[in-house]
């Protein structure tokens, strides 16, 4: 069975950048543990499965170690791969039927927008996160698959080290860390162990957390990111409502075939 995949850099405008997420275009759903052993195999943080016999669109994400139930960049390298290469080329609009409900996909110039659910940010204990950090943060949120831990500054944020062994305790997905810069912009990191990624490129999806948090406390629906790991990304987001926009550039690496 030969199966069409592409590589995508997503969060970015230039290759070897960003967050690399592998795409997978299907006729029907695989069994999980073959898409778990795709993924697996690709060794990037998510592969996204495409299932274009259905409308809305069927996507499932899948890091090296497990299923998620929501994925920011490969829902934006999907939504490039179909509007320059499949049924959708035409279309300004990508709709997505996920675990998480339905999510958006839309153009505007060489930036696509994801259209995804806000989470609901709530004020946690401090007094956990003692061992996670080399400093302590000044507040803790808990959100639906993250904890959120916020500090003063964005040097802080630059030079973390995280404890991995001890976010992978977490009762959540993973740890986000997250400062305002100098320009007054939203700077973060983000780590999933428990994934098998020690620390992810950049994180749509926790963006759906950093953004309406950030957005409460600096008065503003619109807000510049960029996530501040070694590959770096940017994010161009807007609070609407219960939703997030969370738009960016992609860069295509590469389209072949995989035959399983």
């Amino acid at each position: 069975m030969k199966i069409k995949m592409f590589q995508v850099d997503a969060f970015t405008s230039e290759l070897f950048s960003g967050n690399p997420a592998a795409i997978c275009l299907l006729d029907e759903w695989l069994p999980d543990e073959l898409m778990l052993s795709i993924a697996a195999e690709n060794n990037l943080s998510e592969t996204a499965f495409l299932n274009l016999s259905t409308d809305p669109i069927g996507i499932r994400w899948f890091s090296p170690k497990r299923e998620v139930d929501l994925c920011g960049h490969a829902t934006l390298a999907s939504a490039r791969v179909l509007f320059d290469q499949s049924k959708s080329k035409d279309s300004e609009e990508i709709v997505f039927e996920s675990k998480r409900g339905l999510l958006k996909a839309e153009k505007d110039g060489e930036i696509i927008l994801l259209d995804f659910p806000s989470d609901k940010p709530e004020l946690s204990d401090l007094s956990f996160s003692e061992s996670l950090f080399s400093y302590r943060p000044e507040t803790v949120i808990k959100g639906t698959d993250d904890y959120l831990f916020i500090f003063d500054q964005e040097e802080k944020i630059k030079s973390i080290n995280a404890n991995y062994e001890e976010i992978r305790k977490l009762d959540s997905r993973g740890a986000i860390v997250s400062s305002v810069d100098s320009q007054g912009d939203i700077v973060s990191r983000c780590f999933y162990p428990k994934y098998g990624i020690n620390e992810d490129p950049v994180t749509g999806s926790a963006h759906t957390l950093i953004i309406p948090y950030w957005s409460s406390v600096l008065g503003r629906t619109t807000i510049k990111a960029r996530q501040l790991s070694e590959r770096g990304g940017e994010l161009f987001c807007e609070v609407l409502n219960d939703r997030i926009k969370i738009g960016g550039y992609t860069s295509i690496f590469f389209s072949g075939e995989i035959d399983i």
